[in-house]
């Protein structure tokens, strides 16, 4: 037990320290990036916040080789099966706009991921109770 706590509070630590650095990316490429003129360097400006990200996935990564087995089969299952909800809910809404609804940006797939891992999250304590 001792083991699986210190791993959380690493992970937790790490994962906290990659969204400051997203954060202050994102923070910093908007305010330098947009009133840029357009070229090479106000592109990769406004693609800095990847590196945030970037270490968001490499902590992620980290953590699952980390954990023991049956934490890592668990969590796995609820990343796939978010996922599948996210590619259906994606795929659906993409007839959609050929319906005439209103053009998604892509930034609006990771709000979607993340809702759907904790929904799965949230069905699977449920009904482990």
């Amino acid at each position: 037990m001792q083991h699986e706590k210190k791993v959380m509070r690493t992970y937790h630590r790490e994962l906290a320290l990659s969204f400051v650095v997203y954060a202050v990316l994102l923070f910093g490429a908007n305010w330098l990036g947009r009133p840029m003129a357009d070229g090479v360097l106000r592109t990769a400006v406004l693609l800095s916040p990847v590196i945030g990200f970037g270490l968001m996935i490499w902590t992620i990564a980290r953590h699952v080789r980390r954990i023991d087995e049956f934490m890592r089969q668990s969590l796995l299952e609820t990343f796939a099966i978010a996922a599948a909800i996210t590619a259906a809910v994606t795929f659906s809404y993409g007839f959609l706009e050929t319906a005439g609804f209103p053009r998604l940006s892509m930034f609006a797939v990771w709000p979607l991921m993340g809702a759907s891992w904790m929904l799965v999250c949230l069905g699977r304590w449920l009904l482990k109770r």
